[in-house]
This record gives structure tokens, C-alpha cells and sequence, in this order.
């Protein structure tokens, strides 16, 4: 039998797929489960691996570190062909949230190959832990994302306005700043980037102290910009957290008439529980 046709029927074994599926995409199974435990245990263990890299002096030592995230690269990747093999649609797959993780999660290695300090990236295989909600079944977890994640997208245009006028008030503050600043003995202040830059640091309260004003007026302007820096934190926080009640409150307190469980989705016409025929709101 030649090379192709062992290839064609490899391509081809619907069996094997379906076995291999099995394993790899469920994990109801003893081995789909032991899969997916033995995966998370190998991505944890490469994210320390690259950590302990990073830290690492001892040349003999960092060379055995080295290898061994080439290993667990090609055991991600051995793994990632295997997902599109056996993948009823494998592009589906590939385009997907996972799909793409999986993805990006075996590149920094070859990266690595071209640029020294891309293999560090290897840290974003923690977005792959995410699999643990699969394994464990904490599927409410997810859900209380989703509502994160929706009320995020409804506050989306009142944050971006917020990030607008912060933009237009650490430009005009750090142009204050410089004006009083400039031609002051000994001053950091030396242009309007590096005041912007200070006005940034200070209205987030971070407070590096790289740069301080030495004038009166400076030091006065300076205290304002830090308590209204308090005010102007909140207001995001706040927005989110009014969109998140709101989300919240978008469930109805219709009790189900089979099982009398609460929590359905407004206007839902059936039980997200058992299916059954939810009675129309008076």
C-alpha cells in the first residue's frame, strides 16, 4: 500500500475520529475526563516552567527548563492537530474562542526561534485553564461571566464618553502643570508629554513620585488633581455596577408550574429547568 492511500484512509477513518473525539472534546467519559485532568496538570506546569525561566541564573538549570517547554510545546501541539483532526468541523474549531487559545498558546515557542523573549509568552496557555469549568461541570460560573461580560458591553458607550473626558482633562491639567511649572529651578517639568504623563500618574492615584512639582501653585494644582483623581475612579465602577443590577434584574420572578423553580429570562415562554409552559404575567 503506498504512502497516499495510507494517508487518504488515515484522513478518512471515521472510527478513529470518533474515538479520538470522545476523548479529547468530551469529558463525561473516564478517558474524556482523564484527558482533560492530565491537560490542565501539563498547561499549569508549563506556565511555572516559563516563570521559574525568567528567574533562573544557573545555566545547566535554565537549558533543562528550556527543554522541557519545548516538550510540553510539542505535546500542545500534537494535541492542537489532533482537535482539527478528529473536529467535525475543524474550521469551526479553528475560529473559535478556543480554537484560537490553542492556537496562540504553542506560537511564542516557534516565535521563540526569531525573537529571544517570545517564548515567555507562553503564560497565555493559562487562558486554557479555562477548560476546568468543562471538567468540574461549574457551569454557573460561566453564566455569572456571561452577565459580566453583557453589562460591560451595555455600559460600553457611557465608559468610552468617560474615557474621552478623562483624555481632555489630564491634557488640560498636564498643560497647567507645565505652564506653572516651566522655567522653575530644578523643575521635571520640562514639556507638556512629561506633564500629561505626571497628570496620568497622579489623577489614577498610582503615584509613582518620579515627578514632583517645587512650586507653591504646583504643589496646590498637584492636590486637587489627587482628590479629584478619587472622584473620577468611581464613576466607572458605578456605571458598571448600575448595568449589572439592571442585567440582573432582566430575570422575571415567574415561578414554573412543574417544578417551581425561579430565575427565567424575561418574556421566556418555558422553564430553563424542565421545560415546561411558563404562565403568561398578569
Amino acid at each position: 500500500m503506498s504512502i497516499t492511500s495510507r494517508w487518504q484512509r488515515f484522513m478518512h477513518n471515521e472510527a478513529l475520529k470518533k474515538r479520538l473525539y470522545d476523548i479529547i472534546f468530551e469529558s463525561d467519559t473516564f478517558w474524556g475526563k482523564t484527558f482533560d485532568v492530565v491537560l490542565i496538570v501539563c498547561i499549569t506546569l508549563s506556565i511555572l516552567i516559563t516563570i521559574f525561566d525568567s528567574l533562573v541564573t544557573i545555566s545547566w538549570l535554565q537549558m533543562t527548563l528550556v527543554v522541557l517547554e519545548y516538550l510540553f510545546t510539542i505535546f500542545f501541539t500534537v494535541e492542537y492537530l489532533t482537535r482539527l483532526y478528529c473536529s467535525p468541523a475543524p474550521k469551526a474549531y479553528a475560529k473559535s474562542f478556543f480554537g484560537i487559545v490553542d492556537l496562540l498558546s504553542i506560537l511564542p515557542m516557534y516565535l521563540g526561534f526569531f525573537f529571544s523573549n517570545a517564548r515567555f509568552a507562553i503564560v497565555l496557555r493559562s487562558f486554557r485553564l479555562i477548560r476546568v469549568f468543562r471538567i468540574f461541570k461549574l457551569f454557573n460560573f460561566l453564566a455569572e461571566g456571561n452577565m459580566l461580560l453583557r453589562s460591560l458591553q451595555h455600559s460600553a458607550n457611557k465608559i468610552l464618553v468617560y474615557f474621552l473626558f478623562v483624555v481632555i482633562l489630564v491634557i488640560s491639567i498636564g498643560t497647567l502643570m507645565f505652564m506653572v511649572e516651566n522655567g522653575q529651578p530644578d523643575t521635571q517639568f520640562t514639556d507638556i508629554p512629561t506633564s500629561i504623563y505626571w497628570a496620568i500618574v497622579t489623577m489614577t492615584t498610582v503615584g509613582y513620585g518620579d515627578i514632583t512639582p517645587v512650586t507653591a501653585m504646583g504643589r496646590f494644582l498637584s492636590a486637587i488633581v489627587m482628590l479629584l483623581g478619587y472622584t473620577i475612579l468611581a464613576v466607572p465602577t458605578g456605571i458598571v455596577s448600575a448595568s449589572m443590577i439592571k442585567e440582573s434584574r432582566r430575570h422575571d420572578h415567574r415561578s414554573c408550574p412543574n417544578c417551581h423553580r425561579l430565575g427565567h429570562e424575561e418574556n421566556a415562554r418555558y422553564c430553563k429547568h424542565c421545560g415546561a409552559e411558563l404562565e403568561e404575567e398578569v
